[in-house]
């Protein structure tokens, strides 16, 4: 008969480097910092309306492949210089995937993709793909799922999104409302709206909770509340990106007096978790705007080298280059298209 009451299902501890021991050893450049702050701000005047451009949130479901995200970050920067003056173009970088029941997590939770977790080799690479990318003029966006990898990462991130499974935990609605960026809210998975609206009052007022410092140490955390969180809508039993849609989400956004700012997720319930409907919301979506919907300020695309998805197996060797291995995602040839697609209406609206 036992007699400890604590830590019966744990195997054991790993201490996990302080977050200022990270940042010293994959430090920010100067260019990084600029294409961070600057992201933000950008972002900041969309929600505001001060800024008529629309937000497009493009790349990959999930990163498993560094050198792959580079390769897409480059094609990205390439074509930002045509688009520029109608779209921000902010690249998808996820590292930490919500599972319904199990699966790979993430590279952060999972680098090697084995079953080992090295979880600080996970937040190694992190940081180091982000940095690098931002280095380049990329801004990025991700999905903060684990309450403790913003103080390893947060410091590199334009944008940042509280996922549909997530929205409705306490947790996650004060870590927003200390987060440095724009965060945007998914609706449930089964399309409620409610959920996303009360987390976004939740996230834009002061919160006290418990957390880690610089050091790594536990503390209680003390927040100001963020003022720019934002509604997206992914779908969930239904599509919700339709005008009808657009316009009860809008009404609700006015009577809880929140920012009516609306980011569509053109994947997941969108487009029934084919990648081939996503062209046909963003199509949709950006005709609303051009109709002279300006709630509409942003969308998310799905998007990868190569479309479709795969299956992740024991032998690795057998992964193809640029196919994402969770969600199905766009070709880089079509998300070129759609990309060059809105930059030409948009520009005829002006």
């Amino acid at each position: 008969m036992t007699t400890t009451t604590y830590d019966i299902h744990v195997k054991g501890y790993e201490a996990l480097i302080a977050p200022y021991a990270i940042k010293e050893e994959i430090p920010l450049t100067p260019q990084a910092t600029e294409t961070v702050i600057k992201g933000r701000q950008t972002i900041q005047n969309i929600i505001d309306g001060k800024d008529r451009r629309m937000m497009a949130i493009v790349g990959p479901c999930s990163i498993h492949d560094s050198t792959a995200a580079l390769e897409y970050a480059e094609r990205l920067l390439d074509i930002n210089e045509k688009v520029k003056n109608t779209l921000l173009l902010v690249m998808r970088v996820y590292f930490e995937k919500p599972r319904t029941n199990v699966g790979w997590k993430g590279l952060i939770n999972d680098p090697f993709m084995d079953g080992s977790c090295d979880i600080q080799e996970g937040l190694r690479l992190a940081r180091k793909l982000l940095r690098d990318i931002v280095h380049m003029g990329m801004p990025v966006a991700t999905e903060i799922l684990e309450p403790i990898t913003p103080q390893y990462i947060a410091g590199l991130i334009s944008w940042a999104a509280i996922g549909a499974r997530t929205t409705e935990s306490q947790t996650h609605r004060e870590m927003a409302s200390g987060l440095s960026m724009p965060v945007g809210f998914k609706n449930h998975t089964n399309g409620d709206l409610d959920i996303a609206l009360n987390a976004m009052q939740a996230a834009c007022a002061p919160q006290t909770f418990l957390g880690i410092d610089q050091q790594g140490v536990s503390c209680v955390v003390r927040t100001t509340g963020n003022p720019y969180g934002h509604l997206v809508l992914r779908g969930g039993e239904h599509p919700n990106y339709d005008p009808v849609s657009i316009a009860e989400a809008t009404g609700k956004l006015d009577a809880k007096n929140l920012p009516k700012a609306i980011v569509v997720d053109c994947s997941h319930g969108n487009s029934g978790k084919k990648f081939q409907g996503q062209a046909f919301v963003w199509k949709s979506v950006l005709s609303q705007r051009i109709e002279g919907n300006e709630s509409l300020v942003g969308m998310m695309l799905e998007s990868n080298l190569k479309e479709g998805s795969q299956k992740l197996t024991e032998d690795l060797s057998c992964l193809k280059y640029g196919v994402s291995i969770t969600d199905e995602c766009i070709s880089w040839e079509t998300t070129e298209q759609l990309l060059l697609l809105a930059n030409e209406r948009l520009s005829a609206e002006g």
